[in-house]
């Protein structure tokens, strides 16, 4: 299977536009180009910039041919373009592997090629091909997807904010207005939920993927909650950010799967989606519990569960815990609920389970 690229670094002089800045002036984009970028905006993948240039005149330049909006983090200045894509990279917090280079210059590819073997690089000559090649072709695209670039900028910004408060992060988290939202995952949830069970490996419960046709499964049954979360704040939407996959029973509630996005594990999202959980099946007066199968990378998510309260201590319904497709152990938790109250530091908008309300 052909990995994807998740961010594709453009450089300017002849092959966004036609001709060199410096020397030509009134350049115009190339074309293709302004296709080429809707085109791979439209699917999710992040566009950047790392061109030798004057930054003030070719940003500048930018805007005037509306193109500007669609590149984050962009690299102007006379480094060399190795180190800028790896300063895109990096900051993004992108592997070497999902970043690809376009430069009409064989010189300058070669250096990227040198430097950063990971990195794929194109001719500016394939600039309006780019949409047809398998690494630029995710096999879905969601409503996240569609918006990735404008999430990423909110991101930037939110993170350049926390940089200069100075009062504690509870204080901080407040000063967001974050609101979660929980609800019932329909057809245009589906590939999302999908998505994030593919995605999230540090705070996902058991690291199983689930597909569409099992969670098509899952949505025709009455004895299943399937929940997509997602989080906004002042700066803009987070996305979706957390999953919950629930078989309810009469006396029994039981967590098939918890995951929650690496991105928002400082907003403390897992534990809001647990308290919620806790408090629900409190009022149902049902037991709680999970599945956790432990992998190379969930322990954070063991934590959150241990700290939600949930234990080894079996109460008879251990009978039924399957095995894990590749072998792996899959734990039974348990749980007695309590109500926890509603969160501090963000306002929930979530369904009654107990009531069957949207």
């Amino acid at each position: 299977m052909t990995a994807l690229v998740k961010c594709l670094v453009w450089d300017l002089d002849n092959t966004v536009w036609d001709g060199t800045l410096l020397e030509d002036g009134e350049v115009g984009l190339l074309p293709g180009v302004l296709e080429t970028v809707r085109e791979l905006d439209s699917r999710g993948i992040l566009q950047s910039v790392s061109s030798k240039n004057d930054h003030d005149p070719a940003w500048r330049r930018l805007e005037e041919l509306g193109v500007a909006e669609y590149f984050v983090l962009p690299q102007i200045g006379w480094g060399p373009k190795s180190q800028s894509v790896k300063e895109i990279a990096g900051r993004l917090n992108f592997a070497l592997s999902a970043i690809a280079f376009i430069d009409d210059q064989p010189a300058e590819r070669a250096e990227v090629t040198f430097h950063l073997p990971e990195v794929r690089c194109y001719g500016a000559e394939q600039a309006g091909a780019l949409g047809a090649l398998a690494e630029f072709s995710p096999p879905t695209v969601t409503v996240d997807s569609r918006r990735r670039r404008q999430m990423y900028r909110a991101g930037f910004e939110r993170d350049a904010t926390r940089a200069q408060f100075t009062g504690p992060d509870e204080d901080f988290l407040r000063s967001l207005d974050l609101v979660m939202r929980i609800g019932r995952a329909g057809e245009e949830e589906l590939s999302r939920v999908e998505e994030l069970t593919l995605r999230t490996s540090q705070m996902n419960a058991t690291g199983v993927h689930y597909g569409d046709a099992q969670l098509r499964a899952l949505l025709a049954d009455d004895g299943h909650e399937v929940l997509v979360c997602t989080l906004t704040d002042r700066f803009g939407p987070h996305g979706a950010v957390g999953i919950v996959l629930l078989e309810k029973h009469p006396s029994r509630w039981h967590l098939k799967l918890l995951a929650t996005s690496c991105r928002v594990v400082s907003f403390g999202a897992g534990t809001v989606l647990l308290n919620w959980l806790q408090s629900q099946a409190a009022r149902a007066g049902v037991h709680l519990s999970a599945d956790f199968r432990r992998t190379d990378r969930n322990r954070m998510m063991e934590i959150a569960y241990r700290f939600a309260g949930f234990t080894d201590e079996s109460c008879g319904c251990t009978q039924d815990v399957p095995a894990a497709a590749d072998g792996g152990t899959i734990q039974r938790l348990h749980l007695k609920p309590t109500d926890k109250g509603a969160p501090t530091t963000l306002r929930l908008v979530a369904p009654d389970l107990v009531a069957g309300e949207a």
